[in-house]
């Protein structure tokens, strides 16, 4: 009796051990698996052109008027340019280029940054989209300028101020930009839709995100001169044009319409030459 007793519970202990090992195994297997989170994608672009090779002499010869008087020697060192001096080229690379001759002088410069974002919740291109924004933002482009992105008809809101966008030769204050002159000092066309074309402005068509910004300096230099920047984004990458002309004449205004012509040319070319 004492054995049968014994079995039954050794039995029992037996069941009770089982039966709690495969509650605990059950437990196991329910628990979820850890999140998988998979990285944001990289950006299109790993390396930059070299910045003093990007333009070739031809379109250099057409931005640097009197470059193709030059002796070739001179010619060619103008063309090699002056590269920027940067710590990784692998993500900002620039270079400069100027020309003199008796009529004024001429400079352009190309700044090429890759944006990386190393936060792998964040891709590359979302962050060059925050770089390229804050860069559109200090601009201070006309309130009648589109923002990138807006679905709005584009036509001018009749609260904005800036009268003086529309009107040749105009500009809210001394040596700040315009785009109103058309490189006469007598004035110009009088056709207020060419002289808002001109005006500093978001522009379509040129990369994934662009805009146009162009500054008379009229204080504080015996010569005149214009800068117009040309500055877009293609995926995570951010190219900024500047342009300038300053005339050997006082009395002359560098023409808008030709440097900005000129700038958007240079900046499609360059778009082409990222997506080689």
């Amino acid at each position: 009796m004492a054995y049968a007793t014994g079995a039954v519970l050794i039995a029992a202990l037996a069941a009770g051990c089982s039966s709690g090992t495969g509650t605990g195994d059950s437990d196991t297997d329910s628990k979820p698996g850890a999140p998988t989170t998979s990285a944001a994608p990289p950006g299109k672009y790993r390396t930059l052109p070299e910045a003093c090779r990007a333009i070739a002499p031809a379109t250099l010869k057409d931005l640097l008027p009197g470059s193709a008087e030059l002796p070739e020697a001179q010619q060619e060192k103008v063309f090699d340019g002056s590269p920027t001096v940067t710590y990784d080229t692998d993500r900002r690379a620039g270079c400069r280029w100027k020309t003199e001759a008796p009529d004024g002088a001429r400079s352009l410069s190309v700044d090429f940054e890759r944006v990386v974002s190393y936060d792998p919740a964040v891709s590359d291109d979302d962050r060059a989209r925050e770089v390229y924004a804050k860069k559109e933002e200090a601009a201070d482009l006309p309130s009648t300028s589109v923002p990138s992105g807006s679905t709005g008809s584009g036509t001018p809101d009749s609260s904005s101020s800036g009268t003086a966008s529309g009107e040749p030769g105009k500009s809210a204050d001394t040596g700040s930009r315009t785009g109103g002159d058309t490189g006469t000092a007598t004035g110009g066309s009088t056709d207020g839709s060419t002289a808002e074309n001109l005006q500093p402005r978001v522009l379509d068509s040129l990369g994934d995100s662009a805009f146009l910004d162009d500054s008379l300096t009229r204080a504080g230099s015996t010569a005149q001169h214009r800068t117009v920047s040309v500055v877009f984004r293609t995926s995570n990458a951010i190219v900024t044009i500047q342009y300038t002309a300053q005339p050997a004449l006082s009395t002359e205004v560098p023409d808008s319409k030709e440097l900005q012509e000129k700038a958007q040319a240079l900046g499609r070319k360059l778009v082409d030459r990222f997506s080689e």
